[in-house]
């Protein structure tokens, strides 16, 4: 390779490492919006922060809704939600069931928020048989595999497209990636990625979001 294009290229990988560097951190926000003033969500987090959260232009609106365990079958792509039992199985507290369009989402297993010491394994499924103690499911993700017992009861949900109109006072939501809408603002000026000007807010605290879950017929997310 010409010298030329070796740091062309090199210089290329140092701005994509400085701007992967730049990502504000995400937060994740379970709560219910208490007031709605244009695309400003004000949100009572579920420990009882008033939170500020600004949805972007492009916002994708999603419903949490019910469905049922037989819904989970051979080949379904889902995220688990559970507590990690002694015989290294995991026992599942809730489960969600991703649309075909977004399976590899977050693929994988990792510690999770929504009680102390819960996992989130998002995996595609090997098997699912009926057990003594519930159904009983194999799932595989690229660096390994999980044996899932999804007790009687488990809330079982599934993600389904929905739109602003259901962004207000009362619903129950789960954002998993707000971040800094001050940091995000000044990331994109940084790196132009829009043909607009870019108004960079003050840092007071206000969150921005590009995703809104929304639980659907007064459903908490599960997860």
């Amino acid at each position: 390779m010409p010298k030329s294009q070796l740091f062309a290229a090199l210089l290329l990988i140092a701005f994509a490492s400085a701007a992967s560097a730049q990502q504000p951190p995400a937060v994740r926000i379970r709560g219910t919006i208490e007031a709605v003033d244009g695309a400003m969500l004000s949100i009572k987090s579920r420990d009882g922060a008033d939170m500020k959260v600004r949805t972007t232009d492009n916002v994708a609106v999603f419903g949490v809704a019910k469905t049922d365990l037989s819904e989970i079958k051979p080949g379904s792509y889902i995220g688990v939600t559970a507590m990690p039992e002694p015989d290294g199985t995991q026992k599942a507290i809730a489960v969600h069931i991703f649309p075909e369009n977004q399976r590899g989402a977050a693929e994988g297993f990792r510690p999770w928020d929504l009680r102390a010491n819960s996992t989130m394994t998002n995996a595609t499924v090997a098997e699912t048989v009926k057990g003594t103690d519930g159904q009983n499911i194999t799932v595989k993700y690229k660096d390994g595999e999980k044996k899932v017992v999804v007790p009687p009861g488990t809330p079982i949900v599934t993600f389904v497209a929905g739109d602003k109109s259901e962004l207000k006072p009362g619903a129950k939501v789960i954002i998993f990636g707000a971040v800094n809408a001050h940091a995000a603002a000044l990331l994109r000026k940084e790196s132009m990625q829009s043909g607009r000007p870019i108004v960079v807010p003050d840092d007071d605290g206000t969150l921005e979001a590009n995703r809104v879950n929304v639980g659907r017929d007064g459903i908490t997310p599960p997860m």
